[in-house]
């Protein structure tokens, strides 16, 4: 098929469904490129017609936090000291680079959470 950029409901809903039939594609075959492209052009969609909202990184970490039963004292091998553990659930330290790596890998939480983090 040939794709042009998504610019109604009607074409983001057949690339939709086309992308669910060749999800499974092999690696290296026209539908592998083809379902590449459809991501694409899905997302741009998305991303010019859906404003979704915005995730606070900190309520998502406590909110984890509480679901595995963690304390604080629990993420001082990830973050460091009790202070810095304290000064980053509390919103007075800024979340590093290092930290979110290791936050992402320990919760298992999407890299793009910590993009837009505050």
């Amino acid at each position: 098929m040939n794709w042009k950029v998504l610019k109604t409901e009607k074409d983001y809903n057949r690339a939709t469904k086309r992308l669910m039939e060749i999800f499974n594609a092999e690696a290296n075959t026209p539908e592998d490129e083809e379902l590449a492209l459809l991501i694409v052009l899905i997302k741009d969609y998305d991303e010019r017609h859906y404003q979704l909202p915005q995730v606070d990184v900190l309520d998502v970490i406590k909110d984890k936090m509480q679901e595995q039963g963690l304390k604080n004292k629990d993420l001082e091998p990830i973050i460091g000291s009790k202070g810095h553990v304290s000064s980053i659930l509390s919103g007075r330290r800024e979340i590093t680079l290092k930290m979110a790596q290791r936050l992402r890998d320990y919760f298992n939480l999407p890299a793009e959470m910590f993009l837009h983090a505050s």
